[in-house]
């Protein structure tokens, strides 16, 4: 995403690289715009700055577009709890009260703010890369993966980042609210054999807010299920089906 990478071909470099920059579906906090990712040549530029010498430049362009889909999938996800407690934590304990079968998450890929014209979009200040620091949560799964291999055992994320993000209410105050994203991989598809990853978006615990969003949100899809609600949902579904016929 930054600007400052260079798009000149490096030193040695045999074949050209796209230098054309797709834009994000991410507003920026300046309000100039959306983010745009890096170009091919920018990401094999900035590979070989960190040391990544033995980067094959014919898959470069496939890891732009997987960067891409990763980055994209993280600020859906971030949309999904801004929609949620972006009202505050009463509203957030309403969104919550469906638990993840609530969620719209997944619909949200690659698209705008799909939420009344009076609430603000959020939008992205400013962003961190720390892939050897682990979060906490990280390091404790870890530690139950290497107690209870068979039960937690799972690698440690490939990839962190920190992204600040603007909220504001309807009045226009507006604070920045600090996210954390672990960045899993999973084994390849059986049959395709295509690589699978997972995110794990929330709001880090600077303060007693976002511990409470997280919470709500936990307990929230722990009581939907623990109280039957997906089977109460498909027997709304099934009521409304048959009301119609």
């Amino acid at each position: 995403m930054p600007y400052s990478l260079s798009q000149e071909q490096a030193p040695g470099q045999s074949t050209s690289l796209p230098v054309t920059r797709e834009p994000s579906s991410i507003p920026r906090g300046d309000g100039s715009g959306n983010w745009e990712y890096p170009s091919p040549q920018q990401m094999y530029n900035a590979m070989l700055r960190k040391g990544h010498t033995d980067t094959p430049i014919d898959a470069v362009e496939s890891m732009v577009a997987i960067h891409n889909f990763l980055n994209e999938g993280a600020w859906a996800e971030i949309l999904e709890w801004e929609r949620r407690f972006q009202g505050g934590l009463v509203d957030g304990w309403r969104n919550c009260a469906r638990g993840e079968d609530g969620s719209v998450s997944g619909a949200m890929v690659g698209i705008e703010w799909p939420f009344p014209d009076d609430v603000p979009v959020p939008k992205l200040s400013r962003f961190e890369g720390r892939p050897n620091e682990l979060t906490p949560k990280a390091q404790l799964l870890q530690a139950m993966s290497r107690a209870w291999p068979k039960k937690f055992g799972t690698d440690a994320p490939f990839d962190r980042h920190d992204w600040f993000v603007s909220r504001c209410n309807k009045e226009g105050v507006c604070k920045e609210i600090r996210y954390v994203i672990d960045y899993y991989e999973g084994p390849p598809e059986e049959e395709s054999g295509e690589p699978v990853f997972f995110l794990d978006v929330r709001p880090a615990v600077d303060g007693p807010t976002a511990a409470c969003e997280r919470l709500l949100r936990w307990g929230g899809d722990v009581w939907w299920r623990a109280s039957g609600g997906p089977t109460r949902e498909l027997e709304r579904l099934k009521a409304a089906r048959e009301a119609r016929q």
